[in-house]
């Protein structure tokens, strides 16, 4: 039964240990009430539509959908969506595309849980939450020179280990213009060669593996 005086919570998360423990961790609050677990994308969209919670926890990385993509997805209906990013993920690419798409907060799965409690109940009431780590590397995110949507195209052929003449095939322009974009590249990364620039993307959050 729906207790109308508690904090209604949606945890999505792949794992069924870390929905299981963060529901009966959840549960020892006396102002939250965790009302459903999902275990991918098209079940959180489901529930969500199902029992519009307070609070959705979402993992980053579910079955069948990027969580950025399921956080617009679920914006897009639901504008006033509350979401709260639980995640392994730190990297600041991450973090950016998932406050861009709608999330209200985000925290790192080693968080306290205190810090987990107050965090639910800050967006609950209508504010921001972000641990102090993952202010720090928004921060230096929105200081940096962001990367082209050609340049995240000819990223993403890189580490699918793809030469330049291949990349250049794949994308339909010429040699010189992919040289170009991967200089540009490394001068963003502030990296010195190929490798380490897919080194940096994938710590950064740009792709997963």
């Amino acid at each position: 039964m729906i207790n109308p005086a508690k904090i209604r919570i949606l945890i999505a998360d792949d794992h069924p240990s870390m929905r299981e423990g963060l529901a009966v961790l959840l549960g020892l609050q006396p102002d939250f009430q965790v009302i459903a677990l999902a275990k991918d994308s098209l079940e959180t969209i489901a529930l969500y539509h199902e029992h519009q919670p307070d609070v959705l926890l979402l993992d980053l990385s579910m079955p069948g959908m990027e969580g950025n993509e399921l956080v617009a997805a679920i914006r897009a209906k639901f504008s006033n969506a509350r979401i709260i990013i639980l995640t392994t993920y730190d990297g600041d690419e991450d973090i950016y595309r998932s406050l861009r798409a709608g999330a209200c907060g985000y925290l790192l799965k080693d968080v306290l849980s205190q810090e987990l409690f107050d965090g639910i109940r800050k967006v609950n009431a209508g504010q921001k939450y972000l641990m102090s780590q993952v202010a720090l590397k928004l921060a230096e995110r929105l200081q940096g020179e962001a990367l082209t949507e050609r340049e995240l195209e000819v990223l993403a052929l890189m580490i699918q280990g793809k030469s330049n003449h291949e990349i250049s095939e794949a994308l339909c322009i010429v040699d010189g213009t992919v040289k170009f974009h991967v200089r540009n590249i490394l001068q963003k990364l502030g990296v010195s060669d190929r490798t380490q620039a897919i080194i940096v993307a994938l710590k950064r959050g740009f792709f997963h593996l």
